[in-house]
């Protein structure tokens, strides 16, 4: 047996296989009608890559529909190395463009699928201004039929220290929590519909509440979730 693989000597060398591949994901790109201003959402990735490094490429983002510039915007481009066939360790870097004045994050990650095939995606920032803040991601895909995809979400942020400027405060900030029913016209391209409730908590509630904001909100969704 060969020492390295554990393959039987006379067996072929494998192809060590470097070629590049590539992905792109619309996970959210959604109309919301909540009980102030209706909004829109967009969230998606893609990475290029071979099987154990990848350049991942993330956005999100929000605004009202009644025009002008979204309330938040965010880029990320993160090295993701595989340090399991299920699990990417990934480093890089985020920048927020938003009303406030914009900024730049340094960014340690781990992104891959968990025990019982939930989807995981979790990050720590640290801001140029030496901000600590945490955040969370979970999908979990539940099929009713082959085409027709049930999706529950839940994301939590929380930050280390107040920074009222941007209307965060210490500890745990706010959770999203929603539900999504898609139908898969195609495995590219699904339609769907859903629920998002979104809570503010602590000191990020009551920074909320002193500028005259909404401290939570329900929304009923319409989007499309795409890849290529």
């Amino acid at each position: 047996m060969d020492s390295a693989s554990g393959a039987p000597v006379a067996w072929s060398k494998p192809i060590n296989d470097q070629k590049l591949h590539k992905f792109v994901q619309i996970d959210r790109l959604e109309y919301g009608d909540p009980e102030g201003p209706n909004n829109y959402l967009w969230d998606a990735q893609g990475w290029v890559g071979g099987d154990f490094n990848k350049l991942w490429l993330k956005t999100e983002g929000e605004g009202p529909i009644n025009g002008g510039s979204p309330e938040s915007t965010e880029f990320q481009a993160l090295y993701n190395r595989m340090i399991s066939p299920f699990w990417g360790a990934q480093v890089g870097l985020r920048y927020d463009v938003n009303p406030n004045p914009d900024r730049g994050f340094a960014v340690i990650g781990l992104q891959g699928l968990a025990p019982y095939w939930f989807e995981s995606d979790t990050a720590l920032f640290v801001s140029e201004d030496g901000d600590v803040s945490f955040r969370g991601e979970f999908e979990y895909e539940l099929l009713l039929t082959q085409r027709l995809i049930l999706q529950p979400r839940l994301e939590i942020n929380a930050s280390a220290r107040d920074t009222p400027e941007y209307g965060l405060g210490r500890g745990l900030n706010n959770t999203e929590m929603g539900v999504r029913l898609r139908y898969e016209i195609r495995r590219e391209f699904a339609p769907y519909i859903g629920v998002r409730w979104e809570q503010k908590y602590g000191d990020t509630k009551d920074i909320a509440r002193a500028e005259g904001e909404s401290t939570s909100s329900t929304a009923f969704v319409v989007g499309v979730r795409a890849w290529y």
